[in-house]
């Protein structure tokens, strides 16, 4: 099925098919994201959703938790305002991201979030935008007093995967926060309690015509006078990513995206996204929109050997790079 989807991808008669969107997205990709009105079983989730690599959006599993009544930006300011935190900082919402011919990083400073919020809410002005988005479980180690305000993890998905998560994040951030499209080797249970999110989404079957380059890993710095500058990571590989915007891709010089079909949906506050492991992404979200994910490592099995088979193919027909 890899090999299929690559070769129509390629548009090559020699399989029996014509140029067009991939076998296995037609086999298996929705035309939009699905809506569960409540939370599916164990069974139900890993047989529907995790089995199928299929995202949706689950609704009505999150009102048991206090942080979906309690969170907002006077309760944060009132119960963690004093506690450092790391926040992202770039000159234009985009960390993470290619700029020009470097894969740039944000600049990191470890602030009050009283400080953050104080930006979120037009008290003050701070050089850049700025993001909480360290993904190292910041919850649980940078902000533990809001720990009591949510479970630990999702019960019906850690039951259905067989684990516990491996990482609980904590986001909030501008409206200008960016997330670049990407793709991680997680089961993603992304939790938004307020405000929204909005995701650009692409299955792992598009890996054809969404392009990947070796870029020279950079950081933003921010100086004493609130301008940034690139400085290179000298001693790191160069970095794979993609340097496509899905908001405005360059067709002249990305064709093939042009057979890649995104899927878009929004999640609200009190919903939960499954974004299945390797699901390209791209996400802008509300001003102060406040959420929590969790991520379980994907299983290593024949679903991902796929997926590899995949970009192998993908790499000989077009000499691209490897991504990781």
């Amino acid at each position: 099925r890899a090999f299929l989807t690559w070769a129509v991808g390629q548009g090559l008669g020699a399989v029996g098919f014509s140029p067009g969107p991939s076998l296995l997205s037609e086999l298996s990709v929705p035309l939009a994201v699905p809506y569960l009105d409540e939370p599916p079983t164990p069974l139900h989730f890993y047989r529907d959703w995790v089995c199928p690599n299929r995202p949706c959006i689950i609704r009505n599993a999150l009102q048991h938790w206090p942080a979906l009544k309690k969170w907002s930006l006077p309760y944060l300011r009132a119960t963690v305002g004093s506690t450092e935190v790391s926040v992202a900082v770039t000159p234009d919402g985009y960390a993470d991201a290619v700029r020009g011919d470097r894969f740039v990083m944000p600049a990191e400073r470890r602030l009050p979030l009283s400080c953050v919020l104080d930006v979120l809410e037009g008290q003050t002005q701070h050089p850049g935008v700025l993001y909480v988005q360290k993904q190292c479980s910041n919850l649980p180690t940078e902000l533990p007093q809001l720990l009591p305000d949510l479970e630990p993890h999702v019960p019906w998905a850690s039951e259905a995967l067989g684990k516990m998560p491996d990482a609980v994040n904590f986001w909030l951030g501008e409206a200008a926060a960016v997330t670049s499209l990407h793709k991680d080797h997680y089961e993603n249970l992304y939790c938004v309690v307020s405000g929204e999110k909005r995701f650009l989404l692409h299955p792992p079957s598009d890996r054809p015509f969404i392009p990947y380059e070796l870029y020279t890993p950079a950081t933003y710095q921010l100086t004493d006078e609130g301008s940034f500058k690139v400085v290179d990571e000298e001693a790191m590989e160069k970095v794979p990513w993609i340097p496509l915007d899905p908001l405005a891709p360059d067709l002249a010089r990305y064709p093939s995206y042009r057979q890649a079909e995104a899927l878009r949906c929004t999640v609200r506050a009190g919903e939960i996204l499954y974004l299945p492991a390797l699901w390209f992404h791209h996400v802008q979200q509300s001003h102060g929109c406040i959420a929590v994910n969790f991520w379980y490592d994907m299983e290593y099995d024949l679903k991902y050997s796929y997926f590899q088979l995949l970009d192998s193919l993908t790499r000989a027909a077009g000499l691209e790079v490897e991504p990781q």
